[in-house]
């Protein structure tokens, strides 16, 4: 069994939280002036897990802005003396008494680490300071099963897909350090934040008061218990969906694995889930999903929702079982060359094998309750499943977009006008000595990056949709240009455009 970590959780306090934000911001403990300091090389470094370029960077440099680099970003004793000028607000005893460090007479060592983080949402271009666990790095070894994880990138992924919206109570489930929370907090007017590790939730609170956030509650507990009987607006959750053997001399690590058989914690979540939506209210989550001898892993996904609920899941990369496990066994810290590998190896494929997995899926679920239709309608879910491996930007803008354009189509079918978006471009390729093309491609330059092969009339069609010319006037003119009957030029038309609108490529 994994230990767990031996210090103290942090002990967050609001005074002693708002001097050591006075402190850091005095020095400017910021990502770019520290990228400035040590370099855009030791700065990248850093995060495949090398911090000898940076400590080479500021050898001999005991500024201000050096000392708490060492101390809070690589989680290096430093000098006791150093380290009370850098925080002159605070101190060596105000850091200590928020468990963030242990001092003796002459240094002081963090006991976790805090780093600046950056963001770009709606609103513009911010930045919070992080406080979280000490890393393999920092702890030369592997994580205590107890571990809480900074921002990685499965925070930054699920921060980059959460749809922009205000709302008025908002749930982030699993919080960990909080970075979700804090995010979705400058959208909402109220957040509850919830986790079943009490360590975990004293880093999200300590981190909500050093970065000035108050309209955040923290719940202790799993699942949606601590929310029975609520309902919110946004639901996000970036759970622990891991899957790993339930078997002995496996390590459980309470920020990746959540305690069930395979998929089954997703599974939980996607069923459960509606029961605690408003009205038109969203729930998005990351996770992973088995493929098995006999079921596709999306389609197994689509079974768990239920009838009335829209479903959007995006696979964005699939594993094998052999693939899936050498990766998670690597994230735990044990590598090939460790004893303990290839007994974790054997047990993963073992418990790949019982269940007859074929591959593990890893994307993107978005879940929303609908709004009552309209008197009458018959308005079918949105049921969504695709698998997209191509680069993607602005998802969480996507989404909403394309949300809207699926209400659009299901309530009152086509609009009137259409209009091009702004990042469509259009690809013609042509044989050599050929006029006319053999491919006419259409590309998003934002979004999901879709590319989408079209024939003339739809081309056409898509060059003059925009926003004076009726979809009717636009089909009409192209039936007489290729003189074919307007009836099966529209029938043949019609369900391409409506994919187009769907898709993002036409705008309404």
């Amino acid at each position: 069994m994994t230990a767990v970590s031996d210090s103290a959780p942090p002990t967050p306090d609001p005074l002693l939280c708002a001097a050591l934000a006075a402190d850091l911001d005095s020095a400017d403990f910021r990502s770019e002036p520290l990228r400035g300091l040590w370099g855009e090389e030791a700065d990248d470094a850093l995060a495949r897990g090398l911090r000898e370029p940076i400590l080479r960077a500021i050898t001999g440099d005991d500024g201000v802005l050096a000392t708490l680099g060492r101390l809070f970003v690589l989680g290096m004793p430093q000098p006791r003396e150093a380290v009370a000028t850098a925080l002159a607000h605070v101190g060596v005893d105000g850091i200590e008494s928020l468990g963030l460090a242990v001092a003796d007479r002459d240094s002081v060592r963090p006991t976790a680490l805090l780093r600046p983080q950056s963001f770009v949402d709606a609103d513009g271009i911010g930045e919070w300071w992080i406080a979280s666990d000490l890393d393999e790095v920092a702890l030369d070894g592997p994580l205590p099963a107890d571990h809480v994880l900074g921002v990685g990138g499965a925070s930054r992924t699920l921060a980059e897909i959460v749809t922009p919206i205000e709302v008025d109570r908002a749930l982030d489930l699993g919080t960990g350090c909080g970075i979700q929370a804090l995010l979705v907090a400058r959208h909402a007017a109220s957040v509850v934040a919830t986790d079943i590790s009490a360590r975990a939730l004293a880093f999200a609170e300590l981190n909500a008061l050093l970065n000035g956030v108050r309209n955040i509650e923290f719940r202790l507990g799993s699942m949606f218990e601590p929310v029975e009987g609520e309902a919110f607006d946004l639901i996000v959750s970036n759970p622990p969906f891991v899957i790993t053997p339930r078997a002995e001399g496996v390590p459980e690590y309470e920020y990746r694995d959540g305690g069930l058989v395979g998929d089954a914690l997703v599974e939980k979540f996607v069923r459960s889930v509606a029961a605690y939506l408003t009205a038109g209210g969203i729930a998005q989550l990351l996770g992973n999903w088995e493929s098995r001898d006999d079921e596709r892993g999306l389609d197994r996904l689509a079974s768990w929702v239920p009838d009335d609920i829209d479903l959007w899941a995006i696979q964005r990369e699939e594993l094998s079982p052999l693939g899936y496990a050498e990766l998670w066994i690597r994230d735990g810290g044990t590598t090939p060359r460790d004893a303990a590998f290839t007994p974790l190896l054997s047990a993963w494929l073992d418990d790949f094998a019982v269940r007859g997995v074929t591959a593990v899926g890893f994307g993107y679920v978005l879940l929303r309750r609908p709004r009552s239709s309209s008197a009458g309608s018959t308005r079918a879910p949105l049921r969504r499943t695709e698998r997209m491996p191509q680069p993607v930007s602005n998802v969480g803008g996507a989404l909403r977009q394309g949300l809207a354009a699926h209400d659009l189509i299901a309530e009152g079918g086509l609009p009137d006008t259409l209009i091009t978006a702004a990042d469509v471009t259009e690809a013609r390729h042509l044989l050599p000595g050929n006029d006319d093309p053999s491919v006419i491609e259409l590309r998003q330059g934002g979004g999901f990056g879709r590319t989408v092969a079209v024939d003339t009339a739809l081309a056409a069609f898509v060059g003059a949709c925009d926003g004076e010319l009726t979809v009717v006037q636009i089909v009409s003119a192209l039936a007489d240009l290729f003189e074919v009957p307007l009836a099966d030029l529209w029938a043949d038309i019609e369900p391409r455009i409506r994919q187009l609108v769907l898709d993002g490529f036409l705008l309404g």
